[in-house]
């Protein structure tokens, strides 16, 4: 028998009724059965995917090769028993699970060979809700590990060269519960000359079972812990300390590590809690360097500090109250905001300001912070003005805030949340009427802004501007269901209507427009004498 060029790797445990679409999808492949060697593991499967397993060998005896062992606990031991078996030129992994486009291994192979590359990551989809990291899929492109996306996709689904496996010993930790394909993955990218993206066929759809039961999704929190702790410490003595290193953890701070301490983590048992800070706070001591630390989300980070200083109360205390009210206010000094999370400034916790610092785009807090408290109009004379009393999300050095009348709708390049950042050399509206800081209350500062209204017709929205670390953000105000004023008529050489209401979006909107005197008639006296009353 010749070489095949690949041997696909399925590694099988209760995936019924998946696994027969996922056999199906295998010898259905246009590089055609005499180029393909399928090796199947049965990991003491209860179901019935040992009999479907068997029932495929026999219809395609030059194609499958069956083992069945009792269960290990994890797919690294039937993947590790199928390489000893594999005889092509390349090694594919799939999930027993998921399922192949027609040409993936085709074009795959082909990729390979005229790349001359090591590893191939085709195309890869997620189904009935499975989420698939999507950025690495631009272009048929080269790629390393420097690259930022590359980390994001570290499942084994890729296409390898069996040399390289082979010479480089690469195996799968069989003490892994989960994620034991990430330091076959990290070290073969490491090791590859080439690695190359193939985007413009989908080669893998990843399927999510109506019943949740993927191993990824039912491992506890301490397992789910020592698999990252041995993933990173693999890598480290891989990678040497630098960017290129900070680049493969990025994803592990922002994806494994942060969900750990979610809104599932107060639910945690006291010890668990305890285990869990003690773990994360090690590896922030050891690989959460000053520019992975800077480049993290203020949330994220301030937990991993709080984690690192066995603030477990504090750090309990944080997500609890962001899952049920949401972020804290932003505390403003200067040029400098900070997110005053648990902890913040506390002696006995000890964690440096840089944690709490706010550096990234902060659009969607400064909105759901900011919101009307009441509206009214006060007139002096011929002047008129709406009184606005709201409520922003920040406390601290509000002597940057404005409250103004912006013109028209906020442009489509804004924040789904309602804000926007103003581009660095946008005009910044001039503070018009007077802008009090009423008081710090829980979740901001009250503010009262007294905003001039001219006789025109104009329809604009009452913003909120504020400086925070730096840039210029505007904030719409939201009416939260607040009562409006009634509509008022001012002016008497040109008289004009002002209304308060609710846009679609739930923001203040301010219109005035020119009334026209009612003309002569019976009619036309009850409506002016009507419209006196109410001035009245």
């Amino acid at each position: 028998m010749s070489t095949p060029d690949v041997t696909v790797v399925v590694a099988v445990y209760n995936t019924m009724p998946y696994l027969t679409e996922c056999l199906a999808s295998l010898v259905g492949q246009s590089i055609g059965r005499e180029r393909l060697q399928v090796v199947a593991v049965d990991d003491g499967s209860t179901d019935d995917s040992g009999k479907e397993l068997d029932r495929f060998a026999q219809l395609y005896p030059d194609v499958f090769t069956v083992v069945h062992q009792p269960n290990s606990g994890g797919p690294a031991a039937p993947s590790n028993r199928a390489l000893e078996l594999a005889t092509g030129r390349f090694v594919y992994f799939i999930g027993s699970d998921d399922h192949l486009g027609e040409e993936a291994l085709e074009r795959m192979v082909a990729c390979a060979d005229a790349n001359e590359s090591d590893v191939i990551i085709g195309k890869m989809v997620g189904t009935n809700g499975r989420y698939v990291h999507q950025k690495l899929y631009t272009g048929n492109r080269d790629v390393t590990l420097d690259d930022s996306e590359l980390p994001f996709t570290l499942a084994n689904t890729k296409l390898f060269r069996r040399e390289l496996v082979e010479k480089y010993g690469l195996r799968f930790p069989e003490d892994m519960p989960v994620g034991s394909d990430q330091p076959f993955t990290i070290e073969a990218c490491v090791r590859a000359r080439k690695i190359s993206v193939l985007s413009d066929y989908t080669c893998y759809y990843a399927v999510k079972r109506g019943d949740a039961s993927n191993i990824t999704y039912r491992a506890n929190h301490l397992a789910r812990l020592r698999c990252v702790q041995r993933i990173m410490e693999h890598t480290a003595a891989l990678i040497p300390a630098g960017p290129r290193r900070d680049a493969v953890f990025k994803r592990h701070f922002d994806w494994e590590l942060t969900k750990l301490l979610q809104k599932d983590f107060p639910a945690l048992d006291a010890d668990t809690r305890r285990q869990v800070c003690q773990g994360v706070g090690a590896l922030v001591d050891a690989y959460f360097t000053d520019g992975l630390r800077d480049g993290t989300g203020v949330k994220r980070r301030v937990r991993f500090g709080l984690a690192r200083s066995g603030a477990v109360e504090e750090l309990t205390r944080a997500i609890t109250e962001e899952t049920e009210h949401g972020a804290p206010p932003f505390l403003l000094e200067g040029d400098r905001a900070f997110a005053t999370y648990p902890g913040f400034r506390d002696p006995a916790v000890g964690l440096d300001d840089r944690y709490y610092e706010v550096r990234e785009t902060v659009v969607g807090r400064l909105s759901a912070g900011t919101r009307l408290e009441s509206a009214d109009w006060e007139q002096h004379g011929t002047e008129l003005f709406c009184v606005v009393k709201l409520r922003a999300g920040v406390t601290g050095d509000t002597s940057s805030a404005v409250v103004a009348l912006a013109q028209g709708a906020m442009p489509q390049s804004a924040d789904k949340a309602g804000a926007r950042k103003l581009p660095a050399d946008a005009a910044r509206p001039q503070r018009c009427g007077t802008l009090t800081p009423d008081a710090a209350v829980d979740g901001g500062t009250l503010l009262t802004a007294r905003i001039p209204l001219a006789a025109t017709r104009s329809k604009r929205g009452v913003r909120l501007y504020v400086d925070v670390a730096g840039s210029t953000y505007e904030i719409p105000v939201r009416t939260d269901g607040q009562p409006m004023p009634l509509a008022r008529r001012w002016g008497s050489d040109e008289p004009h209507r002002v209304a308060a209401s609710t846009n679609s979006k739930g923001r203040l909107v301010i219109t005035t427009a020119p009334l026209r005197e009612p003309k002569s008639g019976v009619g036309a006296r009850l409506r002016r004498t009507l419209s006196r009353s109410k001035r009245k």
